[in-house]
């Protein structure tokens, strides 16, 4: 091969990495142009991820160490918005309960997605009656609230964080399926799929490598969404008791618990439900940011 012909693709190369990177700054363009509420609850999302890592280091306090002389008491310097009904500080079991609600809605989230992208590939480029039953199997589910189908799992599966996971994953699945079901029928008849069909590529190679990445745009805005869904679901089994069980620092948990001293000590449940609505909002409206940036189609569809 000639100089000529390695330099002429090595611009087609870096044309196409300049595209790529314009394309990026561009959707983040449209992102963070949307308006300062989404700016607001990105910085929120941000702060909670951050707490969650890091709150062995932004606290002195443990989370289950109970001291029954500080049981109850109010704001203070030694902490900092006050303490509970067994005197354990609330600001670090509220820091422990977002590591819960957050490594739940995420890994609830992975299962979700894993199962219903399989599933919905499968059923999409296949079709047939295999693909039929799939897509009758996964309206059966869809009749079925999660939080129902959850509470039933969930003794099954165990109430460690990842059988709850695995639970509220499960109840997300038809979600996903259906979504992936949708694209593909619409992909699968493209001219480049018909072409990578007749140059001998196989099943596989043409679900992973052409199928799978068109659909990642709308993967990254439902596994946002889902989070915040999965999220509300794992803190409303903690509240009923079915969840994470106590003295676990969950979200749910804490409001459940708080509930006995709604007048006396307002700030026990108060404070975690604040925690909880920050989160599943801030979730909701940047996935919608990202739904618009990512691929605009979408808008008001999901």
């Amino acid at each position: 091969m000639d100089t000529g012909n390695i330099l002429s693709q090595e611009k087609i190369k870096a044309k196409e990495r300049e595209h790529k990177w314009n394309n990026i700054r561009e959707k983040a363009r449209v992102f963070f142009g949307s308006g300062l509420i989404i700016k607001i609850c990105s910085l929120i999302i941000v702060l909670f991820i951050f707490v969650a890592i890091f709150c062995p280091l932004l606290t002195q306090h443990s989370p289950l160490t109970q001291s029954l002389s500080d049981r109850l008491q109010g704001p203070s310097a030694k902490y900092l918005l006050g303490t509970d009904s067994v005197g354990r500080d609330v600001l670090t079991r509220l820091m422990y309960g977002a590591r819960i609600s957050i490594f739940t809605g995420l890994l609830s989230s992975f299962w979700a997605a894993f199962i219903g992208v399989t599933f919905g590939l499968i059923a999409g480029y296949f079709g047939g009656h295999f693909g039929g039953i799939i897509m009758r199997l996964t309206d059966a589910q869809l009749s079925i609230p999660p939080l129902i189908l959850v509470m039933v799992l969930v003794p099954i599966l165990g109430g460690t964080i990842l059988g709850i996971s695995l639970g509220i994953g499960i109840s997300t699945v038809p979600s996903y399926i259906r979504m992936v079901y949708g694209q593909v029928l619409s992909l699968r008849e493209e001219d480049y799929i018909t072409a990578a069909s007749l140059v001998g590529q196989n099943n596989l190679n043409i679900i992973v490598k052409h199928l799978l990445p068109n659909c990642f745009p709308t993967l990254i805005v439902m596994i946002t969404m889902s989070v915040s869904v999965a999220v509300m679901i794992e803190s409303a089994l903690a509240f009923i008791g079915v969840g994470i069980t106590p003295p676990t620092p969950a979200w749910g948990t804490m409001i459940a618990e708080g509930y006995n001293y709604l007048f006396s000590a307002p700030h026990l449940a108060i404070l975690p439900g604040l925690c909880l609505i920050a989160l599943i909002v801030s979730l909701s409206i940047v996935g919608d940011g990202l739904r618009d940036a990512l691929d605009p189609r979408l808008r008001g569809k999901l």
